[in-house]
């Protein structure tokens, strides 16, 4: 019922049957951003209003940022605004609620403009339910280039060998399932939700084993070094660490840290059954949904893809530093002139989203990796895989 009638109102549109009704009388719209982006998100009202003048248009701003989107949708949906900003990991449980709007307004170019990974964020079954705004939050590797040349930071293998004669570190997270997972979603396992929310997870098969034998040889390597990304890598970046994986937060101290020696790039490869296996990674991106219970589907839809078009999305690059989900924002020479958001973009081509990943998942994964960080292999790999797996997908 709810694709139907997105498909009327969106024909409806297209034939100008609504022009009179939208140009003869206020439509009044609520909009949600974060206390950040209030003045950011004027502009963007201000344009969208210029560049739409057949719609009499108001938007009310609201401040509720987009951790907080779902409860306080949650809260009262009636009240809630006809557009909010949310993380890719709240659209399952918004779409159960029947919160989202199905977005059919200019669909497939919306998909044509932005990163597969972040139109497959707003994606369930084939339904978009969101507008990609923002590509801003994964991981990927920082290094210092007076030790780590660009082609050592290519391979997971040749980084390694060059901390290792340099007397260096390469520093990564292991036990968090968040940074472990990328060696596991780079053999080509799986990790999502199915169609009945459940959890899907198969690191336990031959794909996972090879990727955990990847994963003990790497926390075996006397270069290799762990801790928390948030404090030690950038503490020790430059003097012990000479390469490590983390996200944009660390960048300024980093950079600080490393001066001229400051780079960045996507995550190396792995060996995996004796070929080299791009590492993935979890990929965090920031969506604009449409209220279902919104009084004016067709205007509402018409700011949330205004708000997250080329133009404001390099607005956002502009004036907050976030990274675009846009294709030729992200390829533009002024995004790619920024270290460590081209690094992002790179590393994003091969970043699955976190939005299928059950809180049953995080658990297991950091029990595996930390065993691999403490050498611990008094249980069989296989073993602790099949452990992983079924507390990881347990109801």
């Amino acid at each position: 019922m709810r694709k139907i009638l997105s498909l009327v109102l969106c024909i409806m549109l297209v034939l100008g049957v609504m022009a009179p009704a939208m140009a003869s009388e206020t439509v009044n719209l609520k909009l949600w951003g974060s206390q950040d982006d209030q003045v950011m998100l004027q502009g963007m009202v201000d344009s969208f209003k210029a560049a739409h003048p057949d719609m009499n248009v108001e938007v009310t701003l609201g401040v509720v940022g987009e951790p907080d989107a779902q409860a306080r949708y949650s809260e009262d949906p009636a009240a809630a605004a006809d557009v909010f900003a949310f993380p890719d990991d709240q659209l399952y449980n918004l779409v159960r609620a029947g919160a989202l709007y199905e977005i059919t307004l200019n669909k497939d170019a919306i998909i044509a403009a932005n990163s597969e990974g972040s139109v497959k964020a707003c994606t369930i079954d084939d339904a978009m339910y969101a507008y990609p705004m923002t590509a801003d939050n994964g991981y990927f590797l920082y290094y210092d280039k007076s030790v780590i040349s660009e082609e050592d930071a290519k391979s997971l293998d040749s980084l390694l060998a060059a901390a290792n004669k340099a007397g260096k570190k390469v520093f990564m997270d292991v036990s968090n399932g968040w940074y472990i997972a990328s060696f596991f979603l780079g053999a080509g396992c799986t990790l999502f939700f199915d169609e009945n929310g459940n959890q899907l997870c198969d690191f336990n098969n031959e794909k996972g084993l090879a990727a955990a034998e990847a994963i003990q040889a790497f926390t075996a390597d006397p270069a290799f070094m762990t801790g928390e990304p948030n404090t030690d890598l950038p503490g020790g970046i430059g003097d012990t660490i000479a390469a490590g994986v983390c996200g944009t937060w660390v960048s300024a101290p980093i950079k600080e840290a490393l001066g001229d020696n400051y780079a960045a790039t996507k995550l190396p490869t792995f060996t995996l059954n004796g070929e080299q296996v791009q590492m993935s990674s979890f990929a965090g991106f920031k969506l604009v949904g449409v209220n279902f219970l919104t009084a004016h589907p067709l205007e509402a839809m018409a700011l949330a893809e205004w708000i997250t078009n080329e133009e404001n999305q390099l607005v956002r690059f502009q004036v907050r530093e976030i990274g675009p989900s846009n294709l030729n924002v992200a390829a533009s020479e002024e995004v790619k002139a920024n270290i460590h958001l081209a690094a992002l973009a790179l590393q994003n081509q091969f970043g699955s989203a976190q939005q299928g990943v059950s809180n049953n998942y995080w658990t297991p994964a950091e029990a595996f990796g930390a065993a691999m960080e403490n050498k611990d292999y008094s249980i069989p790999l296989q073993d602790m895989l099949d452990t992983l797996v079924a507390q990881a997908t347990a109801e």
